[in-house]
């Protein structure tokens, strides 16, 4: 009897979690997450990126494969094949739980094509060495990029101690208040936020250094500070519709690009490493 009703409890948990996926199926998307051993061939756990290295390998081999047996030379075939077959291996030892998704036989197949010189048997073998290898970066290419590529500010704070997202929230608010200000015809404290505008900003340029490893800061830019230069000069006399143009493309250059750049990444990352996806999904239902 208490097999019976484990067994049934089991069939409740299932239909409860395809129920919770059938009512969000307009809003739903589910992604599936690589392997936790991953982690340890990416930065900042593996400084030598040795993952994305092992794929550029490959990818430069299939191609060095299929040139050499087109051309029919069999020396070079050899030497780029077992170049392959190295680095095709070592995913199945760096990810233990992909090895199962290895084609062990295209692989053989394809050695024994290059044993025999046998050029014109090799694209089949290599084109299924290709589709193993697209099959799990439809699976999980994206996640991995977002996890263990994508920009990290959890924990990235100013000078004063601050951290970088109230900063950001600072800055909107200065934007914000430049434009009220202008459009009610306040220049003075339009230019007062202008000037606590320029200084966040150099403020939060700084932090810009920890991963661009410049000899100038990136941020803000030359063509932003312009930008800033001509917004400050249309505020001292010039019409709504100049003001309004100036501060429309310092929010594009000051704001939008960066967080095109970083910030979609980094939310989507964000997303992916939340602990709380189920409870969060069951609450805004």
């Amino acid at each position: 009897m208490r097999w019976r009703h484990f067994f049934l409890l089991q069939l409740l948990l299932i239909a409860v979690v395809v129920a919770i996926g059938y009512l969000h199926q307009d809003r739903l998307i589910i992604l599936k997450k690589p392997p936790e051993e991953l982690a340890q061939w990416y930065k900042p756990d593996n400084k030598r990126q040795v993952w994305l290295h092992t794929m550029f390998n490959l990818r430069r081999e299939m191609q060095a494969v299929a040139d050499y047996a087109d051309r029919g030379d069999a020396t070079l075939l050899s030497d780029w094949s077992q170049k392959l077959e190295q680095h095709y291996l070592k995913i199945g030892e760096m990810v233990p739980q992909w090895q199962k998704k290895l084609d062990l036989a295209a692989l053989e197949a394809l050695q024994q094509a290059v044993a025999a010189q046998q050029f014109n048997q090799i694209n089949e073998p290599l084109d299924r060495l290709q589709q193993s290898c697209n099959s799990c970066h439809d699976d999980f290419r994206v996640q991995t990029a977002l996890l263990y590529r994508a920009p990290d500010f959890s924990d990235v704070t100013l000078t004063d101690g601050q951290h970088s997202s109230k900063q950001m929230q600072q800055l909107i608010r200065q934007v914000n208040a430049i434009k009220i200000a202008s459009v009610d015809q306040r220049p003075d404290e339009a230019l007062a936020s202008v000037k606590q505008l320029k200084l966040g900003m150099e403020q939060l340029g700084e932090t810009c250094l920890d991963c661009h490893k410049t000899d100038r800061k990136p941020y803000p830019s030359p063509a932003i500070n312009e930008t800033l230069a001509k917004l400050e000069q249309s505020l001292n006399g010039g019409t709504l519709k100049e003001q309004g143009r100036q501060l429309g493309t310092l929010a594009v250059q000051a704001c939008a690009r960066c967080h095109g750049i970083h910030r979609q990444g980094f939310d989507m990352r964000e997303m992916l490493t939340d602990a709380n996806d189920w409870p969060i999904l069951l609450k805004h239902r």
